[in-house]
């Protein structure tokens, strides 16, 4: 019977036209509706259904898998499904390189969301729910079965942009439980005390936007994307919780001036966790392996540390981010796109993501299984979605947040001189809100 009703899938017949499947009468440049190649009522179409995926390069068998089974479901139907690598990471930046070339379904991560929305590249699923219900899905299904913050995290103005694949996109804190015990992973003072008495180091990216923000974050501190994809951000002045942007830096300086820190490039965290030299670090889950295999038994990992500012202790707020499987609003065949975008975020599809590469999912029954429960990154992940912020700014906020978090890094930077660090933070701000070129 499913695929049946899939016989009409794409047939995008209206009511006030006598235009039949794939009519493309009309403006030229306009993006596909949805009309594809299932002309035959009685089952799949005879013409092969042509469809680009991409993905990231340490998913290309795990989405050789997902396609194999999207066609058997869809048996009915020929496929031509050529799978490319691009990095959700990276997936903005070559979309809109050229929108109209890039593939039919693609991975984003979620702070790219208002520069695609902007830009014409993504389909929105609420204007191809249609395409759903013929298959006897609806996008409702999909928001209710997955984690309310990535459906919040995929929608803009009120319309959804992708279908949810992982979650808990973030950083947290993996530690030596022979060095640092679960009461000093709960702060600075106590992850550093720790270190120093069992002569370890404690390493965390500084170097880089993504992590730095943490800090500021946790202080009250925001960023924002413009509509004209300019950035906003409040770090050199002071936040709702009347903490200023100065006390902040001057609580990273207290840390990285500490014996027991290593600021860790952008990039080499993996390679310095090999190492040895490490009890603790900031990372995600991908470094899980790297960190297990290191600190064997004692291997831990838990939420983001407080740090000491004055006389309060400051919960550190993680970039905290989530993947989806967009579809291509030029896409050619809009329909099978929607069709195959919504099986790559599946729960079966999620549970092999976590099983072949654990990859954090969304999907509500995936995240409650006794896998994820175990796993001690995915828990430590997840643990902070209550804390974490999805950071949406332009593309002048990572080299000038980068350049700022050297100057941390590398002492720079004096305690001492607040005007120094006014300055700098003055600079910063200047940096990352000046306008587009």
């Amino acid at each position: 019977m499913r695929k049946k009703l899939l016989s009409m899938l794409l047939c995008a017949t209206m009511a006030v036209t006598m235009a039949g499947c794939g009519d493309t009468s009309g403006d030229s440049n306009k993006p596909s509706s949805g009309a594809g190649s299932q002309a035959d009522s009685g089952g799949g179409s005879s013409e092969t259904v042509n469809l680009r995926l991409w993905g990231a390069e340490e998913d290309q068998d795990y989405l050789k898998q997902i396609v194999d089974k999207f066609e058997s479901t869809y048996s009915d139907q020929k496929f031509n499904i050529e799978i490319g690598v691009e990095s959700e990471s990276t997936a903005k930046d070559t979309v809109l390189t050229d929108i109209e070339a890039a593939a039919d379904v693609y991975s984003y991560a979620s702070d790219q969301l208002a520069d695609l929305v902007r830009a014409g590249a993504l389909a929105a699923l609420d204007d191809v729910s249609e395409v759903l219900a013929r298959a006897n899905k609806k996008l409702d299904d999909v928001k209710s079965a997955n984690d309310a913050g990535s459906i919040e995290a995929a929608t803009l103005d009120g319309k959804m942009y992708g279908f949810p694949t992982g979650g808990a996109n973030t950083y947290f804190l993996y530690y030596d439980s022979s060095v640092i015990s679960e009461e000093d992973a709960k702060t600075w003072d106590g992850i550093l005390a720790a270190a120093a008495k069992g002569k370890k180091k404690v390493g965390m990216t500084l170097n880089s936007g993504w992590y730095n923000a943490s800090f500021f974050y946790g202080a009250g501190f925001t960023t924002g994307l413009n509509a004209d994809g300019t950035t906003t951000i409040d770090w050199n002045g002071t936040s709702p919780d009347g903490i200023t942007g100065v006390d902040v830096v001057k609580s990273m300086l207290d840390i990285t001036s500490n014996s027991a820190f290593m600021p860790i490039a952008d990039g080499q965290i993996s390679n310095t966790i090999a190492s040895g030299d490490l009890c603790a670090v900031i990372s995600g889950a991908w470094d899980s392996p790297n960190a297990e295999k290191v600190w064997g038994d004692s291997y831990a990992a838990t939420k983001l540390p407080t740090y000491t500012l004055g006389d309060k202790q400051i919960q550190m707020a993680p970039a905290y981010g989530y993947k989806f499987e967009a579809v291509n609003k030029y896409s050619k065949e809009t329909g099978w796109a929607v069709l195959l975008a919504e099986f790559i975020s599946n729960e079966e599809s999620q549970q092999l993501h976590f099983d072949l590469l654990q990859q954090p999912p969304t999907n509500l029954n995936v995240l409650a299984s006794d896998a994820i429960q175990k796993d001690k990154a995915i828990s430590a992940a997840v643990s902070q979605s209550d804390i974490g912020v999805v950071q949406a700014v332009g593309q002048k906020y990572w080299d000038t947040a980068k350049t700022f978090g050297e100057m941390i890094a590398k002492s720079k930077l004096k305690a001492k001189d607040d005007e120094g660090i006014q300055k700098a933070l003055d600079n910063l701000v200047d940096g990352v809100t000046a306008p587009l070129s």
